[in-house]
Formats: structure tokens, C-alpha cells, sequence
């Protein structure tokens, strides 16, 4: 199947969803769950939360899908749905907001250098806020603007947090 071809048929399915057609809910859900699913434990580090928080995602895209207009991919739209969802929640997370604060650069994990641990593990260790602007920044693609506004800091905060979690990480990984 070609890339046009998987296009028109999401189309069709955002079009049947639209008419409250479960089958077609069920088919977008499964087609991106395992995006969503990712994006969510990277954020969130704790696998029950990232699941609750993507069925929140989705529940949102539903309750929502008359708004989607297909300037983009749905896909993009729904991470981006999925990326508010998590944020207000971390947002409404009084450790995360003190994550934030740029001063307080205090190291909160253990290096154990006998230990090879991967990216995603050196991800799952770097502190709330450093995580989720590398994980925005690096792994999502967004501008340090944007993610400025999602997580209501400065970009010069945002700046720093990715400063710091390359340097975590560059310390974890060598």
C-alpha cells in the first residue's frame, strides 16, 4: 500500500469516526497507540500513567475530531494532543514545576559506571523537567518556543534544560 493510499484510507476513517462509526474509532486507535503509548512512558517515565494519559489523549481527539481540519497529518494532530494532555497533567504536578527551575541544578540520579544502560534508560533517569524538554526538544521535534509555551518557562529555561539533560545523558552514556 502506498503512502497515498494509507492517507486516503485514514481519511476515510477520520470521516467515519466523524459519523460515530466505532469500528472506525477502534481502526485510528490502533494504527496509533503505539505512538502515542511511546511519547506518554518518555514523558511520564511510570507505564500506568502513560497508559491513563493516553487514553485521556484519545479521549480528547474524540471528543474533538470535528475540529480536526487536515492541515496536517492526524497523526501530528493527535501527538499534539496527546503532548497538551500530558503537559497539563505534569503542569498540575508540583515536583515537575519545581523541576523546572533552572538554579536548582542538583544531579537526582545514581551513575553506576559498571552498568551499560541505554537511551531510553539514560532518558528515564534524567529529572522531570529535563526530560520532558529533551524528549520535546530531541525526540518530538519541537522548537524551543513552542515548548516555552507548553510548559510556561522562559526559552532560555527551556535552553537550559536541554544543556542539562545532554549533559546527564553524555554522563550516563559514556
Amino acid at each position: 500500500m502506498s503512502v497515498a493510499e494509507s492517507a486516503d484510507d485514514e481519511s476515510q476513517l477520520i470521516e467515519r469516526a466523524r459519523n460515530n462509526d466505532y469500528r472506525a474509532y477502534e481502526e485510528l486507535y490502533r494504527l496509533h497507540i503505539g505512538r502515542v503509548m511511546g511519547l506518554c512512558i518518555r514523558l511520564l517515565n511510570d507505564r500506568d500513567l502513560a497508559e491513563d494519559m493516553a487514553q485521556e489523549a484519545f479521549i480528547q481527539a474524540w471528543r474533538n475530531l470535528s475540529k480536526f481540519r487536515g492541515d496536517s497529518a492526524f497523526g501530528s494532530w493527535l501527538y499534539r494532543i496527546t503532548t497538551n494532555t500530558v503537559l497539563s497533567y505534569l503542569r498540575k504536578q508540583k515536583h515537575f514545576q519545581n523541576s523546572l527551575d533552572v538554579d536548582d541544578l542538583e544531579l537526582e540520579y545514581r551513575e553506576t559506571q559498571d552498568e551499560q544502560i541505554g537511551l531510553e534508560a539514560a532518558i528515564a533517569t534524567l529529572p522531570d523537567g529535563a526530560r520532558a524538554v529533551f524528549i520535546l526538544y530531541s525526540l518530538e521535534g519541537y522548537t524551543h518556543d513552542e515548548i516555552s509555551r507548553l510548559l510556561k518557562i522562559a526559552p532560555g529555561s527551556s535552553k537550559a534544560q536541554l544543556h542539562r539533560a545532554r549533559k546527564l545523558l553524555k554522563e550516563q552514556l559514556s
